[in-house]
């Protein structure tokens, strides 16, 4: 179990890398109008940069790498329940294609 874990960690750290980069942007949107939430963007980013870089540290950048389209994934929500942003079709289809490539992108044998 415990070998099963650690090979992945690489992966999950840019999971968490992609997530706090999306939110980053978000409080820098929001920061336009409330400097603290400009803060808190910085902070947000400044820590998915960390995590990327260990997560480059501990993964094949061609298998890490990838991973950070999730952000897109992550914006997209963020759109539609925060910022009240429309999610069309296309924007589906795209989602699921960047899914797709990802998985098969991440997938080390």
């Amino acid at each position: 179990m415990g070998e099963i874990k650690s090979r992945h960690t690489g992966k999950w750290l840019m999971l968490v890398s992609a997530f706090l980069t999306a939110t980053g942007q978000l409080f820098w949107k929001w920061g336009l109008t409330e400097w603290i939430y400009l803060g808190v963007g910085f902070l947000c980013y400044g820590l998915g940069a960390i995590l990327m870089i260990k997560a480059f540290a501990l993964e094949k950048l061609s298998v890490a790498y990838p991973l950070m389209c999730a952000s897109y994934v992550f914006a997209l929500i963020y759109g539609y329940f925060l910022l009240g942003e429309e999610i069309t079709v296309q924007k589906l289809v795209a989602v699921v294609l960047l899914g797709i490539g990802v998985t098969l992108t991440s997938v080390d044998r």
